[in-house]
C-alpha cells in the first residue's frame, strides 16, 4: 500500500517535472554562434603553428601567443559576467626524452576557466579542446601547422560554450579548458587529471572535443548531422573484485564513461532531434588516442565528441598538393555551422548536468530467482525524486524508465532481473537528471 501511494505521488510529481522541456536549453542552442566560432578558428589558424614545442615568446606566432590569446578570451568572457570565471594556467614541465615526441624540455601549459557552482563548487563537468597542432612529422615544430579542424574547431567550440553558459548560474561547476601537448602524447590531459586528483576535484566527467568541424569524409559521405561519442566500457581502475563481480552480475558495457555517453545521447535526441549521435563502443578510434584518455586512466568518466566522417588528407599533414589531392588542415575545410551544432551539443549537456543533482553514490539490486527486480539507492541532497532505467541486455541505450518519486527503494514487479540491465538517476526540481548509476551492490 505504501509503495502504491508513493507511486501515485510520483506520477503526479513527474507530470509537473516533465510537462515541458527546460526552455533554457533551447535558448542555449539558439545562442551558439557559427560566426564567433569561425572568427576564433581563424585567429587560431593565423598563429601559424601551435605545436607544443613551438615559439613561446612571439606575440603573433606559436603556441605561446595562442595560449595567451585563449586566456585573454576567457578573461573577456569573465569580465562580461561580473568576473564569473576563474581563469588560470595549469602547467607541468616535461623533460626532453620523456617521450619520443619530446625532443626538448617544454612547459605543457593548459588554459583553464572555471564557472563555479553555487551549491556544489567542487563538483565539475569539463569541456575541453586542444590548443596544439602538428604536421606530418610530429617533431617538426617550426613549419606552418594551421590545425584548423584538428583542433582549432574544438578549442573555438570550448570558448563559444563558455561565452554562452557564462550567462547562467549553475549548482555545479563547469570547467572550460584548452589542453596542450595532445599531439606529443596527451601530456596536457595527464597534467590536468593529476591536478584534479591533487585538489580533490569531484569530476562528473569530461567532454573531449577533438575535431568537430568536418562534414566531408574520406569515405565519400557528407553529413552535417552525424557525430560520434566514443566511450570505454569500464574504467581501467576497476579492482579485481569488481571484475569478478561483473562476470556474475553483468556490467561489461556499463562503466561511468559509457553512462556519460548515454547521457549525451539522450539529451541530444531530446533537444536536438535532427542530430544523429552515434555511440561508439571504443575508448577512441582504432589504435589512436585523445585527451579524455588521461582522465579515464585516473578513474574519471570521459568521452570523445567528434565528427562522424573524418578526412585523413586533412589531418597531421604537410600542406601540399600531391597527385591532385590538396593535403593540409586548413581553414577552408571547416564547416562552421556543423561546429556550431556540436558546440551546442556540448553546451546543453554541460548545463543539464550542472543543473542536476549529484548521482546516487550507491545503487543496490536484488531479485535473484524472483519475478521482480528490486532496487535500493542512497538518497541525494537536492533530488526531488529518482528515475529507474532499464533496457534489454543487447540495447546500447536506456529504453525504459519509471519515475518513482522521493523514495530510496522500489520493486519493478513482473520484470525479471535476468533479462534486463538496470540503473538509477537522481532528478532535480527542474527535471534535470544525473547520469545513470549502474548497480554497484547486490542484496538478497
Amino acid at each position: 500500500m505504501k509503495q502504491s501511494i508513493a507511486f501515485i505521488f510520483s506520477l503526479l510529481s513527474l507530470s509537473i517535472l516533465t510537462a515541458q522541456d527546460d526552455t533554457r536549453l533551447y535558448d542555449i542552442i539558439n545562442t551558439v554562434s557559427a560566426e564567433r566560432i569561425e572568427k576564433d578558428v581563424t585567429t587560431l589558424v593565423n598563429f601559424g603553428t601551435r605545436h607544443t614545442l613551438s615559439d613561446t615568446l612571439s606575440q603573433t606566432r606559436g603556441i605561446g601567443a595562442a595560449r595567451r590569446w585563449i586566456k585573454s578570451e576567457f578573461e573577456k568572457i569573465s569580465s562580461n559576467c561580473n568576473d564569473c570565471l576563474e581563469v588560470f594556467y595549469q602547467k607541468d614541465l616535461v623533460k626532453k626524452g620523456e617521450g619520443a615526441r619530446i625532443v626538448k624540455d617544454v612547459w605543457v601549459v593548459n588554459v583553464v576557466a572555471i564557472k563555479r557552482g553555487t551549491k556544489y563548487p567542487n563538483r565539475f563537468i569539463i569541456m575541453s579542446g586542444d590548443i596544439d597542432s602538428r604536421v606530418s612529422d610530429p617533431n617538426n615544430f617550426t613549419s606552418d601547422s594551421p590545425g584548423a579542424n584538428d583542433n582549432a574547431s574544438g578549442m573555438a567550440g570550448t570558448l563559444e560554450a563558455a561565452r554562452v553558459l557564462s550567462q547562467y548560474s549553475f549548482e555545479s561547476s563547469i570547467i572550460f579548458v584548452g589542453l596542450s601537448g595532445e599531439e606529443q602524447g596527451l601530456y596536457g590531459g595527464r597534467g590536468l587529471a593529476a591536478y584534479a586528483k591533487q585538489h580533490n576535484w569531484d569530476i562528473v566527467g569530461i567532454f573531449n572535443n577533438d575535431m568537430i568541424g568536418n562534414i566531408t569524409g574520406v569515405d565519400g559521405v557528407v553529413s552535417n548531422r552525424d557525430f560520434r561519442i566514443f566511450s570505454e566500457p569500464v574504467p581501467p581502475t576497476e579492482t579485481e573484485e569488481e571484475r569478478r563481480a561483473r562476470r556474475f552480475y553483468g556490467g561489461e558495457v556499463d562503466g561511468i564513461s559509457r553512462q556519460l555517453a548515454r547521457y549525451v545521447y539522450k539529451t541530444t535526441k531530446t533537444y536536438m532531434p535532427e542530430m544523429n549521435p552515434m555511440l561508439i563502443y571504443r575508448l577512441d578510434r582504432f589504435g589512436r588516442g585523445g585527451h579524455h584518455r588521461p582522465f579515464n586512466d585516473a578513474g574519471f568518466a570521459g568521452i570523445r565528441i567528434m565528427e562522424a566522417h573524418e578526412n585523413y588528407t586533412q589531418q597531421h599533414q604537410d600542406i601540399r598538393v600531391e597527385d591532385g589531392i590538396a593535403y593540409g588542415d586548413v581553414l577552408e575545410h571547416v564547416n562552421f555551422e556543423y561546429a556550431k551544432k556540436l558546440t551546442a551539443v556540448n553546451a546543453i549537456n554541460l548545463a543539464s548536468i550542472a543543473w542536476a543533482p549529484p548521482a546516487p553514490t550507491t545503487v543496490e539490486i536484488g531479485g535473484i530467482v524472483e519475478p521482480a527486480a528490486k532496487l535500493k539507492w542512497s538518497k541525494v541532497d537536492g533530488a526531488v525524486g529518482y528515475k529507474i532505467y532499464w533496457r534489454d541486455t543487447t540495447s546500447p541505450t536506456w529504453d525504459h524508465h519509471r519515475y518513482v518519486g522521493d523514495i530510496d527503494e522500489y520493486t519493478l514487479n513482473g520484470i525479471v532481473i535476468d533479462n534486463f540491465f538496470f540503473g538509477v538517476a537522481a532528478v532535480g526540481k527542474d527535471g534535470h537528471e544525473s547520469p545513470v548509476v549502474f548497480p554497484n551492490k547486490v542484496f538478497r
